[in-house]
């Protein structure tokens, strides 16, 4: 494969990178856009550690080609909040303790996310669905399920 030019948008800033269109999208946010809150954990899209918002729908970033995310608002954990200001679920984990390792927890945040943009108060049952496909080891649940809930009340806007 040939490398060419790609312009996406990554966390509301033009990024423009040079790469093969099948280039996993994760390795061009941590590599080309110095984007390391995006976690490498399986490789094959399936524990959710490097999810990020394509268009507002929450897809593992390992797994989605760089050609699929052109013209495209791609938002990573980094780009959740404004500025310095946290966004209410990053908040709301700080809140309630939600995290321990913090590896999985960008992926969930941005799932979280999605699920609040979509659905603004969402009951436990549909946040323990969102959330289902990513793995925490730390066994953390019920407190980023908790997290979320209280974000549910202050969000406003998902990303």
């Amino acid at each position: 494969m040939a490398v060419r030019s790609f312009r996406l948008q990554v966390n509301g800033a033009e990024r423009v990178v040079q790469a093969e269109e099948t280039t996993p999208l994760l390795y061009i946010l941590r590599n080309d856009c110095d984007l390391k809150g995006t976690r490498f954990g399986c490789g094959s899209g399936q524990c959710g550690a490097c999810h990020v918002l394509l268009d507002g729908a929450s897809v593992p970033a390992c797994d989605t080609p760089l050609w699929a995310a052109e013209g495209k608002a791609v938002v990573t954990v980094e780009g959740l909040g404004q500025g310095v200001a946290l966004h209410p679920l990053q908040q709301a984990f700080i809140d309630e303790q939600a995290a321990q390792c913090g590896y999985c927890l960008s992926g969930i945040l941005i799932s979280a996310a999605a699920l609040l943009e979509q659905q603004p108060h969402p009951t436990e049952t549909q946040v323990r669905q969102a959330l289902d496909k990513h793995l925490c080891r730390c066994g953390s649940h019920n407190r980023i399920v908790r997290a979320v809930l209280r974000a549910a009340g202050t969000c406003g806007t998902a990303a």
